[in-house]
Formats: structure tokens, C-alpha cells, sequence
């Protein structure tokens, strides 16, 4: 067993192997968990958030509304929407 923390957000967890079926399992665990397994003996593995969740050069993205959910089906419903996604058609 092994218990995963987030040096970023302190998130936890831990994940082992089904001694029948060998099908890994990975379950959320508070910290008070993750400092029980780990006296317990269980390895620990640390590892940080990707570096792209703070990577926004226009600031926070604007909220998705009713509107966009209406326009993006208006999109689907023609036969060029692949290239209107891409951006490769003019408009």
C-alpha cells in the first residue's frame, strides 16, 4: 500500500493492488489517514499539481453560460463544425 500526498494542496489518498484480481485501487483519505497508514508503515509518494492549473496569461477564463451551450449546439447542428472548432474556416 502506498499513500499519495499533494504537496499543494495536502490532498491524500492511497493505493494498492487487489490481492484477488490484482486490479489497483486508489481511495481519497484525509490526512489523519495518510499519518495513520504511514506509522503503520505504508510507503509515502509526494507529488505537486501540474504547473498549467497556474498558467493562465489572460487571467481566470470566462464562465461558460446558456448562451455559449446554445451557440456551441447551433455549431454541431452544421456539417463544417470540425473546422469551426479548429478555427480553420472563416466566418
Amino acid at each position: 500500500m502506498t499513500v499519495r500526498i499533494c504537496l499543494d494542496d495536502g490532498a491524500g489518498a492511497y493505493r494498492f493492488r487487489c490481492p484477488t484480481c490484482a486490479t489497483a485501487a486508489v481511495h481519497e483519505a484525509s490526512p489523519a489517514i495518510c499519518a495513520l497508514l504511514r506509522e503503520a508503515g505504508c510507503e509515502e509518494e509526494t507529488w505537486h499539481l501540474p504547473a498549467e492549473l497556474g498558467e493562465r496569461p489572460d487571467g481566470p477564463a470566462p464562465a461558460f453560460t446558456n448562451d455559449d451551450l446554445l451557440d456551441f449546439h447551433l455549431l454541431l447542428q452544421g456539417d463544417d463544425w470540425p473546422s469551426a472548432l479548429t478555427g480553420s474556416h472563416p466566418e
